[in-house]
């Protein structure tokens, strides 16, 4: 009840987004950002290992995310029961979690029991024991994940993209990797998978709570100096793909998924935030955007479509999808390629812009609404090479964008020609054009 309590609290963040950052480096020289926030006798700390699934050895497809589900499953001399006993016991919670880029830990523990809960969490990071009950167990679970997204329409259509895009990149492969290739992972396997991807030189941290900045340095040296000072290389950057089309999945289901998409362009190009609020008009805005008020209010064609940038860290793309009857898959995809050149050539509105800008502003704010998710963003900034007055800049930046910004990137970004469709389904009519 305490540390649901805790965890609750909300920090104030008024629209300028004035919060004061410490950048921390241990005296083991580990680099951190710190918020104090001393009313509340809670701490939310976030680690970010840079690189993720992408630095599954080769052959190995699956093995940092298998190893990163089994930290919780016990560690030095604790089994997995003992280790969720000690966890309950210290009001405290841990997760694990793997992606493409970076795999993610987020601890949030009173100060009471600060310091035993981030031993606990040492010993998850340094000495997991991988038993092989426990192995057993969660690799069952990954399969079954694996199995189920093998009849999930909208699992098959993404992946379907991402391979076509990445082809043997990292990024073209599902992150929990095969049936095959799980099956075949050993302990030896997720003993070289920790050691590749928890290392030192890959670590990002933000700190928010009760703590100061001397205490969260002794703290990341007692947690992370015993990691490997490096892990494996970084993967290679990868240019999307894929050619204008229409790729077609056959699949049993009265209403087809589709996932489209082209390049993109990185988070640290000059004109991201043009190219952040254009795609925001198109796509991104909710029943604002311009494909919800063409595809679904227009025509009723769909419940929701939406389009993302996604700036990952290895390769960049402008990502959408949508699903509807196999019908009218046919007229949707014309929509889309419709509204694609219309943004080419025309590009947006002063009213469109302007209440894009509005939303853009109004919610930014709005996410920092809490110990663990401001730590959150303070993490992600770092890892995006950005500086702690972004926090003040941001806005500043959504506001100065121009129609005549986003008239030239999406001139030179908006490409309808390169716009793929990957269809999963039955759709009547429609041809694949690949």
């Amino acid at each position: 009840m305490i540390l649901a309590t805790a965890m609750a609290v909300v920090l104030s963040l008024p629209a300028r987004a004035e919060i004061d950052i410490k950048e921390v480096t241990s005296p083991g020289g580990i680099d951190a950002w710190l918020v104090e926030e001393h009313s509340i006798p809670f701490v939310a700390l976030e680690l970010r290992f840079k690189g993720g699934t992408s630095l599954d050895a080769e052959g190995k497809r699956g093995s940092i995310n298998l190893m990163t589900a089994l930290l919780e499953e016990g560690a030095a001399d604790m089994d997995s029961q003992a280790f969720s006993i000690a966890l309950e016991g210290l009001a405290a919670e841990f997760r694990f979690r793997a992606w493409d880029d970076m795999v993610a830990i987020s601890a949030k523990v009173l100060t009471e029991n600060r310091d035993d809960a981030m031993e606990l969490l040492r010993k998850a990071l340094v000495e997991p024991r991988f038993d092989e009950a426990a192995v057993e167990r969660v690799r069952a679970q990954v399969i079954a994940s694996i199995e189920s997204d093998a009849k999930d329409p909208n699992a098959i259509s993404a992946q379907t993209f991402n391979t076509m895009a990445y082809g043997d990149h990292p990024y073209g492969s599902a992150l929990d990797g095969t049936i095959e290739s799980v099956s075949a992972l050993t302990r030896d396997d997720l003993v070289a998978a920790k050691d590749r991807i928890l290392a030192r030189d890959r670590v990002y941290v933000g700190a928010v709570g009760d703590i100061t900045a001397e205490e969260l340095g002794n703290l990341l040296d007692s947690l992370l100096g015993v990691l490997p000072d490096e892990g494996a290389p970084m993967p290679q950057h990868v240019d999307i793909a894929v050619d204008g089309g229409v790729t077609v999945v056959d699949y049993p289901t009265p209403q087809s998924v589709v996932t489209f998409g082209q390049r993109g362009l990185t988070r640290h190009d000059p004109d991201f935030f043009p190219a952040f609020v254009m795609t925001h008009i198109l796509g991104g805005g909710g029943f604002s955007s311009r494909l919800m008020e063409e595809v679904r209010e227009k025509r009723g064609l769909t419940y929701g479509i939406g389009v993302y940038l996604y700036p990952m860290f290895y390769g960049e793309a402008l990502m959408g999808s949508v699903s509807t009857v196999n019908t009218r898959v046919g007229e949707t995809i014309e929509v889309v390629q419709a509204e694609w050149e219309r943004l080419a050539t025309e590009g947006v509105t002063e009213e469109e812009l302007e209440r894009a800008k509005t939303f853009l502003t109004g919610a930014y704010p709005l996410r920092f609404d809490g110990n663990g998710p401001i730590a959150n963003i303070l993490v992600g900034m770092q890892m995006q090479d950005l500086t702690p007055e972004y926090i003040i800049t941001r806005n500043d930046k959504v506001n100065a964008v121009t129609v005549e910004d986003i008239r030239r990137v999406a001139a030179e970004l908006i490409d309808p020609d390169q716009l793929h469709f990957v269809v999963v389904g039955q759709p009547e009519g429609l041809d694949a054009t690949n």
